[in-house]
C-alpha cells in the first residue's frame, strides 16, 4: 500500500527539479494539480480569494475569505466524533490520486488538497499516532532544514488540528504569515529577550494580540533543550500537551522557532447563534497573522474590535505569559 503512494524520482523530474527535498515538493505540487482534479480546483480558486488587511500599528491582521477552508474551521474534533470517522491520513484512506514524498521513513509529504497558500503541504506520520509534539521535534527541526523555502507548522491537538489523532506537520512557503515579515521589527522593538548567547537566543513577545516565545539558533540540541524546558512549564495540570502553535522557519543556518502559548481551542464568537457568530478555528497560520473566514458573511462583518477579541480569548493571559518568561529566565 505505502508504495503504491511513493511518487518516484523519476516521475517527479517530469514536473521539476529533485536536486534537492525543497525542490522536489515543489515539483510533488505541480504533479498533484495535473493529476488530481480536486486539488488542481481548489489551488485555482485560490488565486481569486478575497483578502483583508488590518492596521493594528506596528503590525498587521490579513482576513481571508476561503470557502474550502469550512472542513478544517468547522471540523469536530471530540473523541466520539473521530472515533466515527476514517483517519483521512492514513495511507489506507487516501484517495486514489493522491501520492507523495518518503522522508527519512517516517513521514509521506502530501499536496494539501484544500490550500490556503498558493504552495501548501501536509506532512503526515506513517504510523496512526497521536498529535503529540514532544517524541517529533527535533523532527520538526530536520525537515525544515531539508525543506528552508517553507515555514513549517504544528498544530496542538485542541489548537485548530483537523486530525487530532493522526501526528502531522504543515508547510507553506516561507514568509507567507506576517509574523514572518514583522519579525526583525518585533524583535528590535517590541521584544524582550530573555536569553542571549554565542550559540541561542530566546525572545518574548508580548504587544502583538497574541504572545510568543522565539528560541533562535543553529544549535539543534540547544533548540530541543529550551523547548523541553518551556513544554514542562506549559504541561496541563491534568496532564495531556499543552496548547501551543508553532512556526518553525531555517535559513541562514539557524532555525527560529516560534511558540505561540494557548488559552482554548475556539473562541466564544463560533459558539454564538445567528449574526453574533463567527466561524473561525484559529490555529497556526491565523496565531501567524493570516484569519481564515470560510463564511463570506463572517469576512464582511469582522473589523479590528472583533479580531483583537478573537485573539485574546485563544491565547495565554499576561499572568500566566510573565510567568513562563520568569521559568525560561531562570
Amino acid at each position: 500500500m505505502l508504495n503504491s503512494k511513493i511518487i518516484s524520482l523519476k516521475e517527479l523530474s517530469k514536473s521539476g527539479s529533485t536536486e534537492n527535498l525543497n525542490n522536489q515538493a515543489l515539483a510533488l505540487l505541480e504533479n498533484q494539480k495535473s493529476t488530481w482534479k480536486i486539488a488542481a480546483d481548489n489551488f485555482k480558486v485560490l488565486k481569486n480569494v478575497q483578502t483583508r488587511d488590518f492596521d493594528f500599528g506596528h503590525f498587521k491582521i490579513t482576513t481571508q475569505f476561503n470557502s474550502g477552508r469550512i472542513l478544517s474551521s468547522a471540523a469536530k474534533t471530540d473523541a466520539k466524533s473521530i472515533a466515527g470517522r476514517p483517519c483521512f491520513l492514513c495511507i489506507k484512506n487516501l484517495p486514489p490520486e493522491q501520492r507523495g514524498i518518503l522522508f527519512q521513513n517516517k513521514y509521506l509529504i502530501l499536496v494539501n488538497p484544500y490550500p490556503v497558500f498558493s504552495q501548501h503541504f501536509t506532512i503526515s506520520s506513517l504510523e496512526h499516532t497521536p498529535q503529540e509534539i514532544l517524541p517529533h521535534f527535533a523532527d520538526l527541526l530536520d525537515l525544515n532544514r531539508n525543506l528552508p523555502g517553507f515555514t513549517i507548522f504544528y498544530n496542538g491537538p485542541q489548537c485548530g488540528a483537523s486530525a487530532p489523532d493522526h501526528f502531522h506537520f504543515q508547510a507553506v512557503p516561507k514568509n507567507s504569515l506576517p509574523v514572518e515579515t514583522e519579525f526583525a521589527l518585533l524583535e528590535e522593538k517590541y521584544s524582550e529577550a530573555i536569553f542571549d548567547n554565542e550559540k541561542l537566543k530566546i525572545l518574548a513577545v508580548e504587544n502583538y494580540l497574541r504572545r510568543f516565545f522565539a528560541i533562535i539558533s543553529g544549535y539543534k540540541n540547544q533548540i530541543i533543550n529550551r523547548f523541553e524546558i518551556l513544554y514542562k512549564n506549559l504541561i496541563l495540570a491534568g496532564g495531556g500537551e499543552p496548547m501551543m502553535n508553532i512556526l518553525c522557519s531555517y535559513q541562514d543556518k539557524k532555525w527560529r522557532v516560534i511558540i505561540f502559548p494557548r488559552n482554548k481551542q475556539r473562541s466564544s464568537h463560533f459558539f454564538r447563534t445567528g449574526t453574533e457568530q463567527i466561524v473561525v478555528s484559529p490555529a497556526a497560520v491565523e496565531l501567524g497573522g493570516v484569519l481564515i473566514l470560510p463564511r463570506e458573511g463572517d469576512f464582511e462583518k469582522i473589523g479590528r474590535q472583533l479580531i483583537a477579541e478573537i485573539y485574546e480569548e485563544v491565547t495565554i493571559s499576561n499572568e500566566a505569559f510573565s510567568y513562563l518568561k520568569n521559568r525560561l529566565k531562570n
